[in-house]
């Protein structure tokens, strides 16, 4: 048996989701989340299991328009990272988008040898969708949608974090 496994998430989940979370959320690499929001999001996510039960990693695949997704809150708890737990959890969320028909994938990260290293290539400034997706894409409240664009208003959460994009 193998020493985990990655299967969707569930409402229970939501609290170990948090605890994965939280120690990258204090160290300022992972943005919070409200709990909330968790659970409003929950079918977006999968969580990766240890052996024992315990929630070992998460993340996130949320679809921002017809060929484009965002990996989000791709997470490994402590003594965990470096197993292959992210890895397997952004395989699935790959795998996941190839099945709802979506042809790129973003993400805002600091870990970019570790995306880099599964394909994703930094954003060159400027915009990577068409005028008309743009401005459909300014509709939304979302902030996932605003770090895509590179909006002002988010940059506060973006400082440091690099824009990257994936080919499916």
């Amino acid at each position: 048996m193998s020493e985990f496994s990655v299967r969707r998430a569930r409402t229970g989940d939501i609290p170990g989701i948090l605890e994965v979370i939280d120690p990258l959320v204090q160290g300022r690499i992972l943005l919070g989340k409200e709990r909330v929001t968790l659970y409003e999001a929950v079918q977006q996510f999968r969580v990766a299991e240890a052996a024992d039960g315990r929630l070992i990693g998460c993340g996130a695949l949320h679809v921002m328009w017809e060929d484009l997704g965002e990996v989000r809150t791709l997470a490994a708890a402590d003594g965990w990272r470096g197993r292959g737990v992210g890895h397997a959890l952004l395989e699935q969320l790959e795998s996941d988008a190839r099945e709802l028909g979506l042809r790129r994938l973003f993400c805002l990260t600091f870990e970019i040898g570790f995306f880099a290293d599964h394909g994703y290539a930094e954003i060159e400034e400027g915009v990577v969708v068409s005028a008309d997706i743009y401005t459909e894409l300014l509709r939304s409240p979302d902030d996932g949608v605003a770090e895509f664009l590179d909006l002002a208003r988010v940059k506060q959460n973006t400082l440091g974090n690099t824009r990257m994009l994936k080919q499916l």
